[in-house]
């Protein structure tokens, strides 16, 4: 075949970039009361919390009004900036609906997922027919990328369990690629699926700007990519990692810290270089919020 590609490992923020550093814990099995699990999502309308990261960018993050969406009612968060492109979509921390129920705590982030995914997938398409045309290639590359995300984010089971993992999120994306004029072969596709798993790995206290918060939940999501290519044989891939990211929850403020960290999670696609020269590995920064300041309402004033 005259076409082949070479394929990095890396992350995009906007999808997780995750923190890389391996927690090792001793942590009885104990759990926390079921009627505790609301107290990490505050959520009386005029409540709010401003993040800061590492540059010293703000994300402010509103409780509102409650939201009905097909029948179901959700508790909702707006926020300031509002997000103008959907590859900077994080469904860790840009969560607009959740609810707290008898089994489990849940973000509404499936669309807004699939939207994510597919706006970076197409960057990186994007990216990769500017470079077929800087090299000369006799030949146009056309694509399709289907997305489909799992609803609902599970963020939390209730009662709260430690060191009990559980099922998180799912999502496959499905990119196809053929050639115009007709390659050989002419059709060949690129399915990515990713599996996140969650686990509370136990409590610490945790410093932050806004003040120190005592007995936070830390909870990790582990994440995993498979991907499988036809016609097999067809690409060099790097093997699929596992990454991580990190919530910091307090009781009756919500999150206080935020960690995700560059790593191997989707795919950077280049061209084969001449002569067989190794692509540029391209990493995504290290991400890091804190609060800064904030203010939950008593629960008294009404959710109305």
């Amino acid at each position: 075949m005259s076409i082949r590609f070479r394929f990095n490992a890396v992350v995009y923020k906007s999808i997780s970039i995750f923190s890389s550093l391996l927690l090792i814990f001793s942590v009885p099995a104990t759990l926390i009361a079921n009627e505790g699990s609301n107290d990490y999502f505050p959520h009386t309308p005029g409540s709010f919390w401003v993040y800061a990261d590492q540059d010293g960018n703000k994300l402010t993050r509103r409780a509102v009004k409650k939201r009905t969406i097909e029948g179901e009612t959700y508790h909702a968060f707006s926020y300031e900036p509002a997000l103008e492109d959907p590859v900077d979509y994080d469904y860790h921390i840009h969560p607009n609906f959740y609810q707290v129920g008898e089994e489990r705590v849940t973000f509404l982030v499936g669309d807004e997922v699939e939207k994510a995914v597919k706006a970076h997938f197409t960057k990186e398409m994007e990216a990769l027919l500017e470079m077929s045309e800087e090299v000369g290639e006799p030949y146009t590359i056309l694509y399709d990328i289907a997305t489909e995300a799992q609803e609902q984010f599970y963020v939390l089971p209730t009662p709260v369990p430690f060191n009990e993992k559980w099922n998180a999120t799912q999502i496959k994306t499905k990119v196809t690629m053929r050639s115009d004029p007709p390659q050989d072969p002419e059709v060949f596709t690129l399915e990515f699926t990713i599996v996140e798993t969650g686990n509370v790995v136990g409590t610490e206290d945790v410093e932050t700007p806004a003040g120190t918060f005592e007995n936070c939940l830390k909870i990790e999501y582990r994440t995993e990519t498979k991907v499988a290519v036809s016609p097999s044989g067809l690409m060099d891939l790097n093997p699929p990692s596992e990454s991580v990211t990190t919530l910091w929850m307090a009781p009756n403020i919500g999150i206080v810290k935020f960690h995700q960290k560059a790593a191997d999670i989707l795919l950077k696609t280049f061209p084969m270089l001449p002569g067989g020269a190794d692509p540029p590995i391209v990493r995504a920064p290290e991400l890091k919020l804190e609060l800064k300041r904030y203010e939950v309402k008593p629960a008294n004033t009404g959710d109305k």
